[in-house]
């Protein structure tokens, strides 16, 4: 079912937070929703691979790499492992590689930009935490709904 943040600010302008445009569409799903979990990292996406194996069905991944330009956080690979969980979506403050492969699959992908240089592989960061990014606060088990307008998140589920 898509729902279209539009609609949502209409009917629940209180119950929103709106994020700063400024993320870009790289996945092949352009509109999805779900509940959020989180991780924090610093170019270093092990936790980004741990969650995307280990987060429920129809969740939003929510990483924040604050921001950083020294290497991607996701490709093709962690891409297709998203897909093949059915996660509804994965939004990175950061930058991934490989978007050709991200943008074949069935997952909806947003993300600063692309950026060549593969991550660290250390496992250093945070998982299952409030986030702050794109002037709101990403909580996990909030709900993030995304389409070609923007993204929107909610405290709670606001549809059926």
């Amino acid at each position: 079912m898509e729902v279209k943040t539009a609609d949502l600010c209409d009917d629940y302008p209180d119950k929103l937070r709106i994020a700063s445009p400024g993320l870009k569409s790289f996945g092949g799903v352009k509109s999805f929703h779900g509940p959020i979990s989180t991780v924090q990292v610093k170019d270093d996406n092990v936790l980004v691979r741990k969650a995307l194996e280990t987060i429920p069905p129809g969740n939003v991944l929510v990483v924040d790499g604050m921001g950083s330009q020294n290497c991607a956080l996701m490709g093709g690979n962690l891409a297709a492992i998203a897909e093949k969980r059915n996660l509804a979506g994965v939004i990175i403050h950061g930058y991934i590689r490989d978007s050709l492969e991200v943008a074949d699959t069935d997952v909806g992908v947003l993300a600063l930009g692309t950026f060549p240089l593969k991550s660290k592989k250390e496992g250093k960061g945070e998982e299952s935490i409030p986030l702050t990014f794109g002037n709101v606060v990403w909580h996990p088990g909030d709900y993030a709904y995304v389409d070609e307008d923007g993204v929107v998140l909610a405290a709670e589920k606001l549809h059926d």
